[in-house]
């Protein structure tokens, strides 16, 4: 075989995952097999032939075809006496156990590689074989030898400076703390760690070790808190601090759906945790999304569970039982236990608040047969940690015999151990005793719903038949009282005769004085239209005066300045001055000028409002936010306490308008550094929203007129506290446009105390 041949084989061997990426394992195995059957040479490539093709039977879940293959790998490290192959060859076919769960053949095969390593003295494989040992023990659980390992593989990873590695033990330690419940631990091993992602530029390290600080935080007892040095209240605060700082490293990195849709959950917990209900939902919801693009199935049922338990913690039962039915059907697709099994318990819950009793009794059965799914696997992985145990054990027994070990002292250990785990044993069937007594309650009471809803049932039925009866009796009772009536009517023939010549003598009567009346209700009528056509006389006047003055003066004013820029001689500082002055008025003048349109528009025939279902909230925010440069002038607060969700039927311009001249007098009438407020109040059929402030208030006289129903506004203007200009419409229009929405408008006002008008609309 010559040497280009050789260079080609190694190429495709080394090169295939960067050529192949877009192929399927098979694809991959498939060509493997073949340059395998075509180089038949036994050297270092045929090696790492062999141990890619173990990998990818792995990666198709082909236990016989792993052993064939690493056999074949382990013979040809024996010819060519390579221990790093024979190491390399236990360790693959150990990370093959431990993910499909069996443990005790991947301990074997780690522990074979790691003697290997250990003759070779490849420190780092030693270390990273300790850390494939600590995970192992992390599934099974033992998280004291899980501790041990990550311990080892740290010592060794201080020796060589290898400060990426030493990162992962310190997250990996974390982790095992974090499960133990041991915040206060966890915390500084994962602070340890984010010091060398932060000097190793690790970014995504750096997005894991603040998301693990935050959990911490989060998960802490309040004994706990304090001596991690913050306080209980500040432990939300500290949490969204570190998730937020997590979740924006990691939207700046390739393949961070995981860490970023984890936060997203994280933060909504602390969100919910919070009452920031709002804040929670868009943060679950942004997390449903990224993992829904992702594909990742088992964050995907996470975040629709996250949302799920929200919707039911705010009680919103159908919408919680549409997302975690979701959930359920995900899990039960992939085989999530732990996550159909929360499903099921929330659904049970849910059900039961809805009060469909049936529907919850099924779902929590459902839930105790998962829940014994579960422990039957870990009573499987127990009897897993017990027989490594014991296999631990004989070597341990072994090693001390061949030390001379005095039999008394192995007793000692050997009962020692029995005690252990007897208290083990016995701890584990107390709370398995008290879980089902807890599974036998709920069913009983789940049960008894369900009866009393039958026995409601039955009942009903028996009602409607005693309506029935009751019905039928009526309609008896009916015609006896029909047959009475004929009788009454023929006695009544005769008393009508006589009661027509008496009405006909009282409707004359009556028609004399109802003329009268009617007289005096058009005299009555025609007084008041004289009264208000003298008001809307001296408006019209008004109006006529402010067009003829207030137009005049800042047209003139437009026609001076441009002159001045005309002559080009004028200085920087007056051409600044002069154009705020000009923009004041010009300000002005576009107010008059709306309000005199808007009022015109309402005296006109044929003009009415369109009614429709307004958000009192957002029509506030839009109208606050358009005055709020003119109340930033005088330092005024405005205070919006209009609730959330409250809706009324109004005209959409007609109530901006009232709205913005209501809070534009405030801001003209009260202080600087004043305070103006807007609350709503709701009964079943009006919404109040009240506009108070704390301005100058208004004349006892002046409130007096404005709240009798024939007002017609005062035709004045009064300067504001800044000496602000205005044109005495604004009450007048507010007063019509509420009249025209079938709502009113009332005001109370003390001499400097403030003024609070009241809008009393329809409810929506």
């Amino acid at each position: 075989m010559n040497k280009s041949f050789v260079a080609c084989i190694a190429f495709l061997i080394f090169g295939f995952d960067a050529i192949a990426q877009t192929k399927t394992s098979q694809q991959k195995l498939d060509s493997l097999l073949l340059l395998n059957q075509k180089y038949i040479r036994q050297d270092s490539i045929k090696g790492v032939l062999l141990t890619d093709i173990l990998r990818l039977y792995g990666r198709l879940n082909s236990p016989d075809k792993v052993e064939e293959y690493a056999l074949k790998s382990l013979q040809l490290s024996n010819k060519l006496g390579s221990k790093n192959l024979a190491a390399f060859t236990y360790n693959r076919v150990g990370l093959f156990y431990h993910g499909v769960s069996n443990y005790q053949k991947a301990e074997e095969n780690y522990k074979k590689s790691l003697k290997e390593y250990l003759l070779i003295g490849n420190q780092n494989k030693v270390a990273g074989l300790y850390m494939s040992l600590g995970a192992l023990y992390i599934s099974i659980p033992d998280y004291g030898k899980a501790l041990e390992m990550n311990q080892k593989a740290v010592n060794i990873y201080q020796k060589t400076n290898s400060d990426d590695e030493l990162s992962n033990c310190y997250i990996n330690i974390s982790e095992i703390y974090q499960d133990l419940g041991q915040h206060k631990q966890a915390l500084e091993y994962v602070r340890m760690a984010l010091k060398f992602f932060i000097k190793n530029d690790d970014i995504r390290g750096q997005a894991l070790a603040y998301e693990g600080i935050g959990l911490a935080y989060f998960k802490a007892t309040p004994a706990e808190l304090i001596s991690m040095d913050i306080l209980p209240n500040q432990k939300l605060s500290v949490a969204l601090e570190n998730f937020n700082k997590s979740l924006k490293i990691a939207e700046h990195i390739e393949d961070n759906d995981d860490i970023v849709s984890g936060n997203k959950i994280n933060i909504g917990l602390v969100y919910e945790k919070m009452g920031q209900n709002d804040l929670a939902f868009k943060s679950y919801q942004s997390s449903i999304d990224i993992t829904k693009k992702s594909n990742a199935k088992r964050d995907y049922a996470e975040s629709l569970q996250a949302l799920g338990n929200f919707y039911n913690n705010q009680r919103d039962y159908s919408n919680a039982v549409r997302l975690l039915t979701q959930t359920l059907n995900i899990a039960q697709q992939n085989k999530f236990l732990d996550i159909e099994r929360d499903a099921n318990l929330v659904l049970s819950e849910a059900y039961d608040k809805l009060k469909k009793y049936d529907e919850s009794l099924a779902f929590y059965k459902q839930y105790v047969l998962v829940k014994d799914e579960i422990f039957n696997q870990e009573k499987e992985r127990e009897i897993t940690r017990r027989q490594m145990q014991l296999d631990f054990g004989v070597k341990e027994k072994d090693y001390q015999l061949k030390q001379q070990i005095t039999t008394g002292e192995l007793q000692q250990q050997v009962l020692l151990a029995k005690q252990q785990q007897q208290k083990l044993i016995l701890r584990q069937q107390e709370l398995a005793l008290s879980d089902k007594e807890k599974i036998l309650q709920r069913l009983k009471f789940l049960q008894k719903q369900k009866d009393l809803e039958a026995e409601k049932r039955v009942q009903g039925s028996d009602f409607e038949r005693s309506k029935l009866i009751s019905r039928n009796e009526a309609l008896e009772k009916n015609r006896q009282i029909s047959d009475q009536k004929q009788q009454i009517k023929y006695d009544g023939k005769v008393k009508i005769f006589l009661s027509v010549a008496i009405a006909l003598v009282l409707f004359t009567a009556g028609l004399i004085y109802f003329n009268q009346r009617k007289t005096t209700k058009l005299n009555k009528i025609i007084n008041k239209q004289k009264r208000e056509l003298e008001q809307l006389s001296r408006v019209k006047d008004r109006i006529f005066s402010v067009v003829s003055h207030d137009m005049r003066t800042p047209v003139n004013s437009l026609i001076s300045f441009i002159q001045l820029l005309e002559e080009g001689n004028i200085e920087q500082i007056k051409l600044n001055r002069y154009a705020a002055s000009l923009k004041n008025n010009l300000t002005y003048t576009s107010s008059m000028m709306e309000n005199l349109l808007n009022w015109a528009a309402s005296q006109m025939q044929g003009f009415n409002p369109y009614l429709e279902t307004i958000d009192a909230h957002s029509l506030s925010i839009e109208v606050i936010n358009s005055l709020q440069s003119v109340a930033d002038l005088k330092q005024i607060e405005i205070h919006n306490n209009i609730n959330q969700g409250a809706e009324c039927k109004a005209d959409f311009n007609m109530l901006s308008l009232v709205l913005r001249n209501l809070i534009g007098n405030s801001i003209k009438f009260t202080p600087e550094k004043g305070i103006i407020t807007l609350s709503t109040e709701a009964n079943s059929e009006q919404l109040q929203i009240t506009i108070s402030d704390t301005g100058v208030g208004m004349p006892e006289e002046f409130v007096s007129h404005f709240n009798k129903s024939e007002y017609q506004g005062a035709g004045v203007s009064t300067p504001g506290t800044n000496k602000e200009k205005g044109t005495g419409l604004g009450l007048l229009l507010c007063r019509t446009f509420m009249g025209l929405m079938d709502s009113k408008i009332t005001v109370s006002s003390a001499k400097n105390k403030g003024t609070q008008f009241t809008l009393w609309l329809i409810k929506a």
